[in-house]
């Protein structure tokens, strides 16, 4: 069996017994302590797995990688989806960017355009784009999450609800397998329904981990969104979902 074969089996069983041992998953592929050890270490490292002294069992569906770790991890994926995001927006354009390690790839990508009217709940976009003379930056108001940057409560969605505007450009934590849209934070998944509800375009940006990664929040469908940018296909069940939608898919 292939590396990515096995990895992909072994997160299947993680996610239908909630927990395996690593002699378990030796003894189930047939290969060596130091192979399982190396696997669990890799899914880890990726947040498909939460390791255990012995084991692995599945990750927090209530607590966020750090935002830092975050940042690292599938960068150039990250940069390939913004590329590509920001390459179909045009100038001139109005548009939401929303908290989130990818959106925040997005923002930098959109650096070579000319006249972008941004709103931002989040303080690293803010920061980045400040080095655009020629864009309009509007910083929504509320409470500071300090881990990250992100700006969230009431005085969140009473601001972004005075606006309409081309895009809102989304980032989510999770998306299972039923093609649910996942987060960690109740306040964070009401932000991004205000987004959504004043965006004439939603587009979902989100790299192959998020697939099948568990967050304790349930933002809604993908009928939600109009567009989703990712770096691989989707597994079956959540291109079900996408299709029946007619949701925008771009692989970059």
């Amino acid at each position: 069996m292939k590396q990515t074969q096995r990895h992909d089996a072994i997160i299947d069983l993680v996610r239908r017994q909630g927990y395996v041992s690593t002699e378990e998953l030796v003894e189930h592929f047939d290969v060596s302590p130091q192979t399982i050890r190396r696997d669990l270490n890799d899914l880890a490292d990726q947040n498909k797995i939460q390791r255990h002294h012995g084991g692995a069992a599945l990750p927090s569906s209530s607590e966020n990688t750090a935002w830092q770790d975050r940042k690292m991890m599938w960068s150039a994926e990250k940069a390939r989806i913004a590329q590509r995001v920001a390459s179909q927006i045009p100038d001139g354009a109005t548009l939401f960017i929303d908290i989130g390690t990818t959106p925040e790839a997005v923002a930098h990508a959109l650096l070579n355009h000319n006249n972008l009217r941004v709103v931002t709940n989040n303080l690293n976009v803010a920061m980045l784009l400040m080095a655009k003379p020629d864009f309009r930056l509007i910083l929504a108001g509320g409470e500071v999450r300090t881990r990250d940057g992100g700006i969230m409560g009431e005085a969140t969605l009473d601001f972004i609800s005075q606006f309409r505007l081309d895009f809102g450009i989304l980032g989510i934590s999770g998306i299972d397998m039923d093609g649910s849209l996942l987060e960690f934070d109740y306040h964070e998944v009401r932000t991004k329904r205000a987004i959504i509800e004043n965006s004439r375009c939603v587009i979902l940006v989100a790299d192959h981990s998020k697939f099948g990664r568990n967050a304790m929040v349930n933002l809604g469908n993908m009928s939600l969104i109009d567009q989703l940018y990712t770096d691989e296909p989707p597994p079956p069940s959540v291109m079900k979902v996408i299709e029946q939608h007619e949701v925008h898919l771009e692989l970059c």
